[in-house]
């Protein structure tokens, strides 16, 4: 891997940036997805990043880990025989030892595994509480992720490139779905070079790659909502799909509520079935948006484990998340290419790519003398991050940490953490 990276260009991380209203939210200001990505993609927002990988311009300032090219992006257990059912065969008791060693300090709820995958040794883990449940917060927004991409398969088995047509041609308008969402996605005319940043309106139209970019890299909720609603029509309909808008409007009018709530449930949960989590692993439950839970009501808890979270991640890197074109594919939508936060915004992963999502929700109940504040809530406080990191130097690891600290944004201590992880790892026999 060491020549995979421009070593000659300046780290500049930024600080942390977020925008986000409402109980159930995620901090994501990074944008994902390789950034010579458009041709393959469509997607509008990379042709503004293109420049910065060719010496154009200098602005936006990329880290040095954000600027792999989508071909130097793989899989790194394709071949490896990796089974969790047994992880505790796979701790490492001097790994553990260090890992535990950060604890004692830090909040109680404090729930992490981290798997070394690094080339040339064995796998090895150490965890702290990871069997523990919490509210996924937008990491659920993965298991959306894992449904497109199941859908698709379902409708072209045989063809991805079928696939990539769709993704890159279907254009869906938000609609009603998208409300309310207060986080703000990227807006980019390649015609005319003007560049903003938003919330998603009703009238917006994107395609289904540039939906699930800003699900994934914007944690969008508006865009989490549009796509499930998309996954349930491509169930449904099959080969017709996409239906007209009528026949659109007709199908979730007519449907019964309950019948609604099974696909729904079905859609994004399946492939994670599939791929060998169960239901305490990793389940999501209701729709990111309070039309979206209006016209689809929940199914139950939308929760997960680290050790869930890390089944994930290491069924995304055998190619068994749907199929390794899929798993391929969501791991380019996790690819962060600019501004880094929470857990990825560690100064010592500057150099390193990482492929990242976060997530949060919190929830204030009166208190006498407490005000409360985004992501300070004194009744939850909930904030995930799962992470892949690959360094020049062919260190490669997997990160699935989740906390309930009440009263504290825990942003900065989640970056201080990173750090510390970094460094065990980085001095590892």
């Amino acid at each position: 891997m060491t020549d995979r990276y421009p070593h000659s260009i300046p780290v500049l991380m930024t600080g942390l940036a977020c925008l986000c209203i409402s109980l159930f939210l995620s901090l994501a200001s990074a944008r994902a997805y390789p950034v010579d990505g458009y041709d393959t993609t469509g997607i509008r927002r990379l042709q503004r990043l293109a420049p910065v990988l060719s010496g154009q311009t200098e602005k936006p300032v990329l880290p040095p880990g954000a600027r792999l090219a989508t071909e130097q992006i793989t899989l790194h257990l394709t071949s490896t025989p990796l089974d969790l059912s047994e992880a505790g065969a796979l701790i490492d008791p001097g790994f553990q030892k260090q890992i535990r060693s950060l604890f004692p300090d830090r909040d109680e709820s404090y729930s992490l595994v981290i798997l070394d995958i690094s080339p040339g040794r064995p796998a090895r883990m150490a965890w702290q509480q990871a069997d523990r449940r919490f509210p996924v917060g937008s990491v659920g927004k993965l298991a959306v992720a894992a449904g497109l991409f199941a859908q698709l398969q379902r409708l072209f088995p045989d063809d991805v490139e079928d696939r990539r047509h769709l993704l890159k041609t279907r254009m869906v308008t938000a609609g009603p779905w998208i409300i309310s969402d207060h986080h703000t996605i990227p807006l980019f005319v390649p015609e005319t070079g003007e560049y903003s940043s938003r919330p998603v309106r009703t009238e917006d139209q994107f395609s289904l790659y540039e939906w699930a970019d800003h699900m994934i890299s914007a944690s969008a909720n508006a865009a989490a909502s549009v796509l499930w609603k998309e996954l349930i029509l491509m169930r449904h309909f099959g080969s017709g799909y996409p239906p007209d808008r009528e026949t659109e409007d007709h199908f979730f009018a007519t449907m019964p509520k309950t019948a609604l709530s099974d696909l729904a449930e079905e859609v994004v949960n399946e492939p994670l079935t599939r791929a060998g989590l169960s239901r305490q692993d990793f389940h999501l439950g209701s729709l990111f948006t309070s039309e979206g839970k209006k016209r689809i009501p929940g199914t139950g808890d939308s929760r997960a484990t680290p050790a869930g979270l890390l089944k994930f991640l290491v069924a995304l890197e055998q190619g068994r998340l749907v199929d390794p074109w899929s798993s391929l594919e969501i791991k380019r939508l996790m690819y962060t290419t600019a501004r880094r936060i929470r857990y990825a915004s560690s100064p010592a992963l500057g150099g390193a790519a990482v492929y990242f999502k976060s997530g949060s929700l919190y929830r204030c109940v009166p208190e006498p003398g407490f005000t409360c504040r985004k992501y300070m809530g004194n009744q939850e406080n909930v904030m995930n991050s799962v992470a892949i990191v690959e360094h020049p130097d062919s260190r490669i690891y997997l990160v699935a940490l989740m906390t309930n600290v009440l009263k504290k944004n825990s942003a900065v201590d989640h970056q201080t953490l990173a750090t510390q992880i970094d460094t065990i790892i980085r001095h590892l026999p």
